[in-house]
């Protein structure tokens, strides 16, 4: 993937190095993310219920000792520049419909951090907050996303930016309302938003290629790979051998990808709806 020497959003807040500080007293909504760390972009409700528990009783203050690497340096540019890049596209694709994006906000923390929706540990993995409009990134989950899915590459990770952005733009098409909390199952709503998030992502990637040609041999794979490993079913076979549909959140490897590719093929809005869809 070509990413270097290009634009780098101005909407990335690094809270690496920030040390998250107790200042008040704390509920069980530790527990409840652990409950979902397995899960890659945790379902915004259930931060959302932990966020209700927690109360926001914690401050951040910077640690003494933290200096970033270059290699540090160089992922937070990386993902500043493919963050441009979803600004571009949805910036374009919402002025085609005679409406404003409102870009989102993406923040880089170390191992936990303080959001509108809660506190979340870096467990969880990468996250939006709809209520400050937030998408939230622990940049280990990139090693994990590498060691334990197996799914490496510089176009893996950055579906992941992709997807998150696509839960903001849900969020701002009135779609994220659709979804009961608690939702589950293999046709829930939960499902639906998740994989049209997926197929958000395709559409980053098929606006991107037309005005940037920034995909390299193999990029289209490593995305794919990256769907297909944190599918609920292959995630459930790893932790417990079984697969349950009933407890589905995100989709099946298959569905993943298959959403993912027809927002990379189409790269319209209207073909990502998932709501309408018969069959997923």
């Amino acid at each position: 993937m070509k990413w270097r020497g290009r634009r780098r959003s101005t909407n990335v807040e690094d809270r690496r190095g920030m040390r998250v500080g107790k200042a008040g007293g704390i509920g069980i909504g530790t527990i409840i993310l652990a409950l979902v760390a397995m899960y890659f972009g945790v379902d915004p409700r259930l931060v959302m219920d932990v966020g209700s528990q927690l109360g926001g009783g914690r401050i951040a203050t910077p640690q003494a000792d933290y200096q970033p690497t270059e290699a540090d340096r160089e992922k937070g540019e990386f993902v500043a520049v493919v963050l441009a890049d979803t600004e571009d596209v949805w910036n374009q694709e919402f002025r085609k419909y005679g409406k404003r994006y409102a870009e989102p906000k993406l923040v880089l923390f170390s191992g936990a951090v303080q959001s509108a929706c809660g506190m979340a540990q870096a467990a969880v993995g990468p996250f939006y907050c709809p209520g400050d409009h937030k998408v939230y990134i622990d940049l280990v989950f990139y090693d994990e996303l590498q060691r334990r899915f197996q799914a490496p590459g510089d176009l893996a990770q950055a579906y992941v930016i992709a997807h998150e952005v696509g839960h903001h733009v849900q969020n701002l098409l009135g779609y994220t309302k659709r979804v009961p909390r608690g939702s589950k199952g293999a046709d829930s709503a939960a499902v639906r938003l998740e994989l049209q998030a997926d197929c958000f992502a395709g559409i980053w990637v098929n606006h991107t290629q037309k005005a940037k040609n920034f995909l390299q041999r193999g990029d289209l794979d490593e995305a794919l790979n990256a769907a297909s490993a944190i599918g609920d079913d292959r995630m459930q076979r790893q932790a417990t051998g079984t697969v349950r549909p009933d407890g589905f959140t995100h989709g099946t490897s298959a569905q993943r990808q298959r959403w993912f590719r027809k927002g990379v093929n189409s790269g319209r809005l209207e073909d990502c709806d998932t709501f309408r869809a018969t069959t997923l």
